[in-house]
């Protein structure tokens, strides 16, 4: 080879290398180099095991988790980060109250029908894929994990030292209207002999599941107009929750704030609306000490759903491609089985609830509560509740007003009145 050849050859060599090295870049092409895939949820998704099997399945790649405690500051958080562009995660949860808002910046997040999930739109229920996917069909921003379900967690040793019923079937039969629940708060109240126990954590929690009990829509319309003051299932909720601050069961715990975490402890209240998720967050949050102690029972009014989840890629990942296979395999039926194992997260995939992993599932942390009957059997039937882009800041302002009447601060009517107008304010 000549001089002129080998000046020829190198110049090839170098441009393949260049090739090479670019095709290999972190710009969401993929990499075979060291990949680190920053993922951002809220609360816990049992993920861990599920981690470290994608992580032996695609070397070179490491995954570290950032989980918020307090769903409201990460909804808000991830909301102005997606706003302004700036980095929120490789991969990010939005939870169900935020996936219509997040459907109206459809183009900041990678479109999951581009990336081959198209092909597996069955695989959910219709209901949770549509609810990531723009009106026009053409743009999917998530993919589903987890649904919520509903039932009632209670304790144990607190129902056998108020003089009720232990018996998951039997506590069920206690309650199976909301005025029965009230009523059987009441005896509890009576008989617990303790001023610092109550029979339930906050009027705001039961406020919410009866809320979601109510219909498939709840502050707002399909039109998204606001119906607070017309749709009866907010009053209604409104009324029972309020039932129960008169009768005085209500601990008064602002949800996942540190005195409410502290309450699955210290025996602050009795029971607590469970749906499927929350079963995992009592075990955190209470501890081994309280195993047994906790159980499951059926939830007034028959069902319902609480809850619900998305993984989705912002589109200014360093590492695109790498974040999409992850939201796959998460939202694969080895991941959804994975979290249900692992924190009772109930999968959105209905092909697993005719598996034995999933009906004669039993949670020891529950007594063996059989949480495969309590929460896989309806799951295939649960009922998608439209929430409008608003949604959370009229819940909120809802919240706060009913707080204000759970704290003697304003009356149950005065409450209404003030809880409406919030809601209008909040809506603008």
């Amino acid at each position: 080879m000549n001089r002129t050849q080998r000046i020829a050859a190198l110049a090839v060599a170098a441009l393949a290398a260049g090739l090479l090295a670019a095709g290999c870049g972190s710009d969401g092409g993929g990499s075979d180099k060291n990949v680190t895939l920053r993922v951002n949820l809220f609360g816990q998704f049992g993920y861990k095991d599920v981690y470290k099997q994608f992580e032996k399945d695609h070397p070179g790649v490491k995954i570290v988790e950032t989980a918020e405690g307090d769903l409201g500051k990460y909804n808000t958080k991830l909301s102005q980060q997606i706003a302004a562009n700036a980095a929120a995660g490789d991969v990010v949860a939005i939870e169900e109250g935020q996936t219509v808002n997040f459907l109206q910046s459809a183009d900041k997040f990678v479109n999951f029908q581009d990336e081959g999930a198209l092909d597996l739109k069955d695989s959910w229920l219709p209901w949770v894929w549509d609810k990531a996917t723009t009106a026009d069909g053409k743009t999917t921003i998530g993919l589903g994990t987890d649904v919520g379900g509903l039932a009632m967690c209670y304790r144990r040793d607190l129902f056998e030292k108020a003089g009720l019923p232990t018996d998951r079937e039997e506590v069920g039969k206690l309650w199976p209207t909301w005025d029965d629940f009230v009523k059987t708060g009441e005896k509890f109240q009576a008989g617990i002999g303790d001023k610092k126990v109550h029979f339930i954590d906050a009027a705001t929690n039961t406020y919410n599941s009866i809320l979601m009990q109510g219909g498939d829509v709840t502050y707002f319309d399909r039109d998204d107009k606001l119906i607070v003051d017309s749709n009866p299932a907010v009053k209604n909720a409104w009324d029972e929750a309020n039932k129960m601050i008169d009768a005085g069961l209500t601990a008064k715990l602002a949800a996942f704030s540190d005195e409410w975490n502290a309450g699955f402890k210290n025996g602050s209240f009795a029971t607590v609306a469970c749906p499927a998720w929350m079963t995992g967050y009592i075990k955190g949050q209470a501890g081994d000490d309280f195993t047994g102690k906790w159980d499951i029972a059926t939830v007034p009014g028959g069902g319902g759903n609480w809850g619900g989840s998305w993984l989705a890629v912002p589109k200014n990942s360093k590492h695109a491609k790498e974040a999409v296979e992850l939201v796959k395999y998460l939202s694969s039926k080895d991941g959804q089985l994975g979290a249900f194992k692992a924190e009772g997260r109930l999968p959105s995939l209905p092909a697993l609830y005719d598996t034995s992993d999933l009906k004669d599932a039993t949670n020891p942390y529950f007594n063996d509560a059989p949480v495969g009957q309590l929460f896989v059997a309806g799951a295939a039937n649960l009922k998608p509740v439209y929430l409008g882009a608003k949604n959370v800041p009229v819940r909120d302002a809802f919240e706060n007003v009913l707080r204000s009447v759970e704290g003697g601060q304003r009356s149950e009517s005065d409450g209404w009145k003030a809880a409406v107008a919030a809601a209008e304010k909040a809506a603008k």
